[in-house]
C-alpha cells in the first residue's frame, strides 16, 4: 500500500484534538508525561502516540493486510469467524449490523489471535489463510510482541494512577492466558458520505493501539451534539480505553464512543486499511470493580450513581462473546439483539448522545 499517493486529510473537516503522548518519555518514568496519560484516559479515554517504535512493523502488517484481502472470497470464507462469538478469521463485509435497525456494516477484515502469534508455528486458537501464515513469524509475531509491550507499558501507568497494589492490573492481562487480545487490519472501499463501516460501539477490552493512513475514525464527544473525526498523524498511533479498564477503575477511566465512516474530502475516493492491536483481559477474568484493591476505585463506585454496571458478573471471555455474537447478522431478531452487543456506553452526555444510544 502506498500511502504516499494518499491525499492529505482536509483542512476545512473539523476533528477533535487528541493529547498527543510521547511513548519514549512513558518508558523513561517522567511523571509529568504520565500525568498527561492520565488526563487523557479520564477525560476522552483516546490520544495520540508517538515515539512508539513500531512504524516498520506496521507498514508490514498492511502488506499483510493488503495480500489477505486480494485473496479469493471463496478461499477467505474459509477462515470466517462465524456466529458463535468468536472474533479471530476473517469477517466478510455485511456479516455484522452497525445499528439496531440491521444496517449492514462494510468493512471486512482479518483478526488473528495473540495467541496464536505467539504460540507460532504451533496452532493455538484456529488456523488461518496462507498469507497470514506467510507472514506469521516475520510480520505478525513481532508486531503483536512491541504492541502487547506497548499497551501494557501504559496499563501499569494507569495501574499506579489509580492507587493499585503494583502489577494488579497486569495480572488481569497475563501473557500466557488465552485472551481475546488480537490484531485486526481492516478495509473498507469508498462509500458514500457516512456510511459507517464499523457502527457506534465502545471497545470490548483494555487498550486499542491503532494505526491508519486516512480518516474515518470519529468520537462522541462528551458533551457534543454531534460525531467528531479524529486526524491521522504520520508517525502517531491513535489509542484508546476499552470497557474492561471502565470497569476495572470504578468508572474513572473512560471507555469512549467511537465509530467508522467513510473518510472526508478526496480521502473518501481511496480504500481505507486500518490496523490495530486489542489488549484484552485474560477469559477467566471477572470484569469487576478493583474496589477492594483501591480506595480511590471504591471512593468512585460508592458516588456513582449506577454502580452496578461495574460489578457485571461476567467474565471476560463471557463479555467479549456476548458483544461478539450479538453484532452478527445472522443472530439477529430485532433491535433487542443490537441491544444485547452493548458494553458501558454512555446516555447521559446529551439528547444527541441518547438518540445516537437508541438507535446505535
Amino acid at each position: 500500500m502506498d500511502t504516499n499517493t494518499l491525499p492529505p486529510f482536509p483542512d476545512d473537516v473539523p476533528s477533535h484534538p487528541l493529547l498527543v503522548i510521547d511513548y519514549a518519555l512513558i518508558k523513561a518514568n517522567d511523571e509529568a508525561e504520565k500525568e498527561r496519560l492520565w488526563t487523557a484516559g479520564t477525560s476522552l479515554g483516546f490520544w495520540y502516540l508517538k515515539n512508539h517504535g513500531v512504524d516498520s512493523e506496521v507498514q508490514g502488517m498492511f502488506e499483510m493486510g493488503a495480500e489477505t484481502m486480494a485473496l479469493p472470497m471463496e478461499e477467505k470464507m474459509k477462515y470466517e469467524q462465524g456466529d458463535d462469538g468468536v472474533s479471530f478469521g476473517y469477517k466478510a463485509a455485511g456479516a455484522n449490523a452497525v445499528d439496531a435497525s440491521g444496517t449492514l456494516d462494510t468493512a471486512q477484515f482479518i483478526n488473528v489471535a495473540k495467541d496464536d502469534a505467539l504460540a507460532w508455528p504451533q496452532q493455538a486458537r484456529r488456523s488461518y489463510p496462507r498469507t497470514v501464515d506467510a507472514r506469521m513469524d516475520m510480520t505478525i509475531k513481532p508486531f503483536v510482541e512491541k504492541a502487547l509491550d506497548v499497551n501494557m507499558t501504559l496499563i501499569a501507568v494507569f495501574n499506579d494512577k489509580l492507587g493499585l497494589p503494583k502489577d494488579t492490573l497486569a495480572k488481569q492481562h497475563l501473557r500466557e492466558e488465552y485472551s481475546g487480545s488480537e490484531t485486526r487490519v481492516l478495509y473498507s472501499p469508498p462509500a458514500g458520505k457516512d456510511t459507517q463501516a464499523i457502527g457506534a460501539h465502545t471497545d470490548f477490552g483494555s487498550l486499542s493501539f491503532l494505526h491508519n493512513r486516512l480518516g474515518g475514525l470519529q468520537v462522541f464527544v462528551p458533551g457534543s451534539e454531534d460525531w467528531q473525526y479524529v486526524k491521522p498523524i504520520p508517525g502517531h498511533a491513535i489509542c484508546n480505553l476499552g470497557d474492561a479498564m471502565a470497569i476495572f477503575s470504578g468508572g474513572i477511566l473512560r471507555s469512549n464512543l467511537h465509530r467508522v465512516v467513510s473518510p472526508p474530502g478526496l480521502q473518501s475516493t481511496h480504500y481505507r486499511f486500518s490496523l490495530v492491536f486489542f489488549t484484552r483481559p485474560g477469559n477467566s477474568i471477572v470484569l469487576r470493580a478493583l474496589k477492594e484493591e483501591s480506595s480511590m476505585i471504591a471512593d468512585a463506585v460508592a458516588r456513582a450513581p449506577d454502580a452496578a454496571k461495574y460489578e457485571t458478573g461476567a467474565t471476560s471471555l463471557e463479555w467479549f462473546t456476548r458483544r461478539i455474537k450479538n453484532q452478527r447478522i445472522k443472530n439477529r431478531t430485532g433491535p433487542e439483539t443490537w441491544m444485547a452487543s452493548r458494553g458501558t456506553e454512555h446516555t447521559e452526555h446529551t439528547a444527541a448522545g441518547n438518540e445516537i444510544e437508541a438507535s446505535a
